[in-house]
């Protein structure tokens, strides 16, 4: 697969305020990229340089092959960007909404006509074609303005929260619309601070702080990165007490977390491993071998929470 997105050194300052330092990304076409971190930390300005709509301090950005900054028109024909705020016109109608976006991308009339009806349709708002837009709810507005990232079919969608301001309902809306855009071969980067909705969907993550990027790929090269250790979870029949002097006994087990120090039920404890597949099913059998009644013995898969809280500090341009 070739890069679709590609940033290099790139670096913006406001002032004195660095807002993002020597950032390198790339982004493979065809793929879903969560674009994570904390407030400040550079995801709305990454964006905004992506999109044409601001210049960068220094470095250079692909899109779609082309120089942000010194071919903007080619970029803008290929990419649908949907900003984390975004206005309405009063007394329009969600047709003549979508009608007057795709006339500015020199769509023909007679073509614009069942255009609009198509995506109506694809964000669930056919129903509203003749509504005015500022009385939808901010759901519907949300699913509006991804129809009219939509409306010149690009290759590429760059989308600064999607899901922010959105009820439980529109969010999952929203992740399921993501989806389907997904499975039309679309390019999708979009930031978000729901981690659990990044995780749902993306292909890959990118994880910024402080302007630079920290971590990045897809969830099982994170955790495999971020966490030099596995965690195993153990539960036995009766005490603790013969485990945990098992455990201390073996080589590749780091740190033994049991209650009260973690929430974890009376007859359940959790260790850091370092070794293999193989030495993992090993120390079951010697555990076995040495009478510990095991009932159950997996591996404590992590969520996107603690990838991120692994790769950041909590610092901020």
């Amino acid at each position: 697969m070739s890069s679709i997105i590609e940033i290099q050194d790139l670096t913006k300052r406001y002032g004195n305020l660095l807002a993002l330092d020597h950032l390198n990304l790339q982004v493979e076409e065809g793929a879903v990229v969560g674009f994570i971190g904390p407030n400040g930390a550079g995801k709305t300005t990454t964006m905004r340089i992506l999109t044409t709509l601001l210049q960068p301090t220094s470095g250079q950005a692909w899109v779609g092959g082309y120089e942000v900054t010194r071919e903007p028109d080619r970029v803008r024909q290929i990419i649908g960007y949907m900003p984390d705020f975004f206005g309405v016109y009063d007394e329009m109608m969600v047709w003549e909404y979508l009608d007057f976006f795709a006339a500015c991308y020199g769509i023909a009339p007679q073509v614009r006509q069942g255009m609009i009806g198509d995506l109506l349709d694809l964000v669930d708002l056919g129903h509203k074609r003749d509504s005015f837009v500022d009385e939808l709810s901010r759901g519907m507005k949300q699913r509006l303005c991804l129809a009219r990232t939509l409306t010149h079919d690009p290759q590429i969608l760059i989308l600064d929260e999607p899901a922010s301001g959105l009820d439980p309902r529109a969010r999952i809306e929203m992740r399921e619309l993501l989806r389907e855009l997904k499975q039309m071969g679309k390019t999708i980067f979009f930031s978000s601070h729901i981690l659990s909705e990044v995780a749902d969907i993306c292909t890959s993550i990118a994880i910024l702080e402080a302007g630079r990027l920290v971590a990045y790929g897809d969830m099982a090269e994170m955790k495999k990165q971020l966490r030099a250790h596995r965690l195993i979870e153990v539960r036995v029949l009766g005490e603790l007490a013969p485990l945990q002097a098992f455990l201390l006994g073996v080589s590749e087990v780091a740190t033994v977390l049991a209650a009260p120090d973690v929430d974890l039920p009376p007859d359940t404890l959790r260790f850091d491993f370092s070794g293999d597949d193989v030495a993992l099913s090993q120390l079951l059998s010697r555990m076995v071998a040495a009478q510990i009644p095991v009932v159950s013995y997996s591996e404590v898969t992590g969520d996107l929470e603690d990838v991120f809280l692994h790769a950041t500090q909590g610092i901020v341009s």
